[in-house]
């Protein structure tokens, strides 16, 4: 279940998803980028780094991703995931996004028991909408604060590279910032935790997956990569495979796609 947050929490929260288990069983799950950052919340999830088997912890924040990372979980969860813009992380913490790529942070960490009352809700089985809604309510009391004026400047460049689906240049950005390569690249280094080259691929790449994910067969592949802004299809695949793991046939077999960038195995 997919829900959007209200519309003065839209610029900082793309969206809200719940996901429930019931069954006693072992998922394996994959997250990769979509250039955001989120908080996964949850009450009871046993969710583990399929590599080291470490545990992760209970309710977490997750930094932007350079590629895909996988976990398996063992027996029932329900989750809430709050998917970020991917500056909202920067301004939550107060620190540089470029500290907190490919991190997983411990809520408990940083905001102490803030967020333990949305815990316990999920954990007694409170109605997902309810927690959402007292989320809603406690995101938009911690932006009733000061923000950073440099907050505006990044979310235009950032609607601009998603107005153009990833395909603007960096010449392109110059000109519609005023700004050279080089500050553009500090100031999403800081607020993004990657360069606009690179954010501007991921959102190419998400575009592609939205053409696929519309049901087109697998025979138009060339063709969606040429619509996508791929200057061949060698070239998106390698692209695909390096932030997904999967080849785009193997991601269109993909049987249960839980959000757009998390996939169950």
């Amino acid at each position: 279940m997919q829900i959007s947050p209200p519309k003065h929490l839209a610029p900082f929260i793309r969206h809200y998803i719940f996901l429930d288990n019931s069954k006693n069983d072992i998922k394996n799950v994959r997250l990769f980028t979509d250039g955001s950052t989120g908080l996964i919340l949850s009450g009871n999830m046993n969710l583990y780094s399929h590599l080291s088997e470490k545990s992760m912890p209970l309710s977490f924040f997750y930094g932007g991703l350079n590629s895909y990372k996988d976990f398996h979980s063992k027996g029932t969860f329900s989750l809430i995931a709050v998917v970020f813009q991917p500056y909202f992380l920067n301004i939550l913490l107060k620190v540089s996004a470029k500290e907190v790529k490919n991190q997983i942070i411990s809520v408990e960490d940083v905001l102490k028991n803030k967020l333990q009352p949305y815990q316990e809700d999920l954990f007694n089985k409170v109605n997902p909408l309810s927690v959402i809604r007292s989320l809603n309510i406690f995101f938009t009391n911690f932006l009733s604060g000061e923000i950073d004026s440099d907050f505006h400047f990044i979310t235009a460049v950032q609607q601009y590279i998603l107005q153009n689906k990833g395909s603007a240049s960096s010449k392109d950005l110059e000109i519609f910032s005023g700004y050279s390569e080089r500050h553009l690249e500090r100031k999403f280094d800081n607020y993004m935790g990657m360069t606009p080259k690179k954010y501007s691929n991921i959102i190419r790449l998400h575009y592609f997956l939205s053409l696929m994910n519309k049901g087109i067969k697998d025979e138009n592949m060339t063709v969606l990569s040429y619509h996508a802004g791929y200057s061949d299809q060698s070239h998106m695949i390698r692209e695909f495979k390096n932030n997904i793991g999967l080849t785009p046939r193997q991601y269109v077999k993909t049987e249960n796609k839980m959000a757009v960038n998390f996939i169950e195995l």
